[in-house]
């Protein structure tokens, strides 16, 4: 593997200490071990590091600091969340398949895509979790989507000028990295596909929906449930629930800046579920003991993830 030069890993890792130092005043204590995690691993030396020789590929040269080459291996999580709503020929599930040829990892809490930035690829989501955020001049963070396997960064890039807000890992993450070109193609080509991708675009719409009804007038117990349980169908489309459990990577701090609550509120609630036996969450796991008292304490309705197939409209 590729390592950077030693002057510009180090002018990493120093603008990476600063910006934990200012976020210091306002984040809980868990949030910046996160970070200082991220930076000792920036830090840790890799027994399989080469030193760059001057006929390195350009391309790595370009890539983000954080990223670099690999190889996904597993079912398409894109194919098999859009397979569920959309009848997909043999040839548009090897459309999709050739379009994740390309593929990049990154570690754990990293940036994929900065604000301001203007990538000229199209970012999935292929192993992993990751974040949509903003985050204030004071330090202040807002998560506003969680995206996991199947879930595209940036289908918007080919329209917009520059990122208004950016995307970060929450855990290792896998992701394909794919030309706007080929990208362009394939919906131009593929009807089917392009309608598919029309939909995840408008149930995307719908969950940010939901956040904000969350954010307005649902209570701190309400909005904690009711994400679990949006989760938990989100992830159940790409076969990632198991008799109730799945992955969750997200910590209390995560939590609280994606539920407008601090991370006490998002402990306290947390712990009332599992006093109560509806929920356990644990070293990254959610267990969902009671799925029929979790619904109803978010008053949950799955009707804007529009899981039921659009064959018919």
């Amino acid at each position: 593997m590729l390592i950077e030069p030693a002057h510009q890993k180090l002018h990493h890792v120093r603008t990476k200490l600063s910006d934990l130092l200012d976020m210091s005043v306002h984040h809980d204590k868990p949030f910046i071990v996160a970070h200082l995690a991220s930076v000792l691993e920036d830090l840790e030396p890799r027994s399989d590091a080469v030193e760059r020789t001057s006929d390195a590929s350009a391309d790595v040269l370009h890539q983000s600091p954080s990223s670099r080459m690999g190889t996904f291996e597993g079912d398409n999580p894109l194919i098999a969340k859009l397979s569920r709503v959309m009848t997909l020929s043999a040839d548009d599930r090897t459309a999709l398949q050739a379009m994740c040829s390309e593929v990049r990892q990154v570690g754990v809490r990293r940036d994929i895509i900065r604000d301001g930035d203007r990538p000229d690829r199209v970012h999935l989501i292929l192993k992993g979790w990751a974040c949509r955020y903003k985050i204030l001049k004071n330090g202040k963070r807002q998560i506003t989507a969680l995206l996991l396997p199947g879930d595209f960064c940036d289908l918007h890039v080919g329209m917009l000028d520059q990122m208004d807000h950016s995307i970060a890992s929450l855990s290792a993450t896998t992701f394909a990295y794919v030309d706007r070109a080929q990208f362009d193609e394939l919906t131009r080509t593929r009807p089917a596909i392009l309608r598919a991708l029309w939909w995840a675009a408008l149930v995307d719409e719908g969950v940010l929906r939901s956040w904000i009804v969350s954010l307005g007038v649902r209570s701190a117990r309400e909005r904690v449930a009711h994400l679990i349980c949006e989760l938990r169908e989100r992830m159940r489309n790409i076969d990632a629930v198991s008799d109730g459990q799945f992955n969750m990577p997200l910590t209390q701090p995560d939590l609280a800046e994606a539920l407008g609550l601090t991370p006490i509120h998002i402990n306290r609630v947390v712990r009332q579920l599992l006093a109560e036996k509806v929920l356990k969450i644990h070293r990254g796991e959610v267990k969902v003991l009671d799925q029929g008292a979790l619904v109803r304490i978010a008053d949950f309705d799955p009707s804007y993830l529009h899981a039921q197939a659009i064959d018919r409209i």
